[in-house]
């Protein structure tokens, strides 16, 4: 299978063609689902495009947990199903289709009553492995284990002596979000699907009752599109609502969004060997351990404010130093916070007011002739969730078409990679970079890291790690623009490194570095890139502002301080 290129080059063909001959399948929304429904349908033999207002992931799928988990917690509310769909999907991913970017991680659940919630707990826990070990689920993660309170402190050292009468520590499964993503956009344009990002649909094309294509706007270039298709898939999230009203048909569900902010600290803050998960009022708290990090999250609460920026409020930021201070032996402060993210979770409305009881579970529905809707569901099921839209869009074409086979379809760099890790001394060896180095590359990149390794062999500078991010080579702020679809400073900063979320300047000291790295690729002069520059310390001091505000009005009204690159 050729590696496939996400470069400028390839965007422009990609709108292109779209616009040439009509599609079978054409996807709206570029996060984890849409990506997903294009690499569904592509390998069905069906011709695809996917286009993306934004960047890829730029919605809910760079902002969530980064977990890719059973949910443990719905267990005790009884829903099984999912519970046995997520720990299928996840066993996949760990073992077959994406193991250079899935991880196990493992988790300390501090247990506050002797006797009976061990058992209670531990039966959940114990529920958890035995599902996730059902018959062709795969595996992949060592079973959970009891400790008694000194084990645990042992193991997690941060914990307050009086927290934890004993723990429970099971295993789970985490990856980055925003990569997943790109790297499930760049499988599907590898079999022959056309993908562009910065491409918003304005509306759509109507032949009597049905709906036969959209009118897209390359919102970089300017050019307008009619892209032509058989169907046409809406996954965009919380936007869900706002993209059926183009049709000017009532839908058959509603979305709500949820937000839930994240906190990331330095790892010396918190002196533990394992992650942890606490039970809240409301839901539960992890802190995942994120290489030289911790994520604590998240909130959940309702947002109808601007659905592009969702900020974080200092009320929020507040939540959860003090929810997760109240088992920590040495308290977080606000000075130990690096970076804050908030998302939004895309949520079939219910008859409750509580975001936490909405539905996690996901729908389709085929409201007009030619237009399927897909939402709801958890980022883990991603896949199942494609396989349903596909399927249920299938039954509008008039041609026989084959069985889903993403069960069975690894991501771009999965293949070689097992071997490549075993291989990665040499590989340090040969090219002159620390082995630590390599290992970081391939659980990012996975057998495709030998692409970003040419880069360095073709100008040793960018072999060198970035001055004021230097978990990060210069080669990889060159590939994100020339391989992976990166189209401004934002993208990179944020979703192709985290940058933005893992150094205290919040990526502001990079911006210079990074942007003229990028230049020579997307061709830009020295006005754009200080533009670029510019518009990035604007968005990061507006994220700040946002953060020290008190409440979701004042917090939305600061982020919407800075304005888009690419006014939408």
């Amino acid at each position: 299978m050729r590696t496939a290129t996400l470069g400028p080059a390839e965007r422009a063909e990609s709108l292109a063609s779209m616009a040439e001959r009509e599609l079978d399948v054409l996807v709206v929304g570029g996060g984890v689902v849409g990506a997903g429904t294009a690499l569904d349908a592509v390998t069905r033999g069906l011709s695809t495009g996917l286009v993306e207002a934004r960047d890829w992931a730029s919605g809910t799928s760079s902002r969530s947990s980064k977990l890719i988990h059973g949910g443990l917690r719905y267990l005790e509310m009884l829903d099984f199903a999912l519970v046995r769909e997520a720990l299928k999907e996840r066993g996949l991913l760990l073992e077959k289709l994406a193991p250079h970017l899935v991880k196990p991680v493992p988790f300390l659940y501090p247990l506050q009553h002797k006797g009976w919630e061990r058992l209670y707990a531990g039966a959940g826990v114990g529920l958890y492995d035995a599902m996730s070990m059902a018959p062709g689920h795969g595996r992949g993660l060592p079973v959970h284990r009891h400790l008694s309170r000194r084990h645990a402190l042992r193991v997690a050292p941060c914990l307050k002596k009086d927290a934890l009468v004993g723990a429970l520590q099971y295993y789970d499964a985490q990856m980055d979000d925003a990569r997943f993503v790109a790297t499930l956009v760049r499988t599907a344009a590898a079999y022959g699907a056309r993908a562009a990002n910065r491409a918003r649909v304005t509306g759509f094309l109507r032949e009597g009752e049905r709906v036969v294509g959209a009118r897209v706007r390359d919102v970089e270039g300017g050019g307008e599109y009619e892209v032509r298709a058989k169907q046409i898939v809406n996954a965009t999230g919380v936007w869900t609502d706002d993209t059926q009203a183009m049709v000017g048909e009532r839908g058959q569900f509603h979305v709500r969004a949820s937000k839930g902010i994240h906190l990331v600290v330095p790892k010396d803050r918190i002196h533990s060997t394992t992650g942890l998960i606490l039970r809240t009022e409301k839901s539960v708290l992890f802190v995942i351990p994120w290489g030289r990090h911790w994520i604590v999250g998240t909130t959940d609460t309702g947002w109808d404010l601007d659905k592009a920026h969702p900020a974080a409020s200092s009320a929020d930021i507040d939540y959860l130093l003090e929810h997760v201070n109240s088992v920590l032996a040495v308290p977080l402060t606000r000075d130990d916070v690096q970076g804050v993210y908030a998302g939004l979770r895309p949520l079939l409305a219910g008859e409750s007011d509580a975001t936490s009881k909405l539905s996690r579970e996901h729908t389709v529905a085929h409201p007009v002739p030619g237009l399927v809707v897909v939402a709801g569901g958890k980022y883990t099921t991603y896949r199942v969730m494609a396989k349903d839209a596909v399927d249920e869009a299938v039954h509008g074409l008039d041609v026989r078409v084959a069985a889903c086979v993403t069960e069975d379809t690894p991501l771009v760099g999965a293949e070689g990679y097992r071997a490549l890790w075993n291989a990665r001394a040499r590989t340090a060896a040969r090219t002159g970079l620390h082995v630590v180095r390599v290992e970081h590359l391939l659980n990012r990149y996975g057998s495709l890291a030998e692409e970003v390794l040419e880069l360095v062999a073709g100008d040793s500078s960018l072999g060198e790690p970035l001055q004021a991010a230097d978990d990060y080579l210069r080669a990889e702020i060159t590939y994100a623009a020339s391989h992976e679809g990166a189209r401004h400073l934002d993208d990179v900063l944020t979703r192709r490194t985290r940058i933005s979320i893992e150094t205290f300047d919040r990526g502001t000291r990079s911006a210079r570095e990074a942007a003229e790295l990028m230049a020579p690729v997307l061709g830009w002069d020295k006005d754009r890139i200080e533009r670029e520059v510019q518009h990035y310390e604007k968005r990061v001091e507006a994220e700040r502002e946002s953060q020290r505000q008190p409440d979701d009005l004042t917090a939305d009204a600061a982020r919407l301080g800075a304005p888009d690159i690419v006014p939408l």
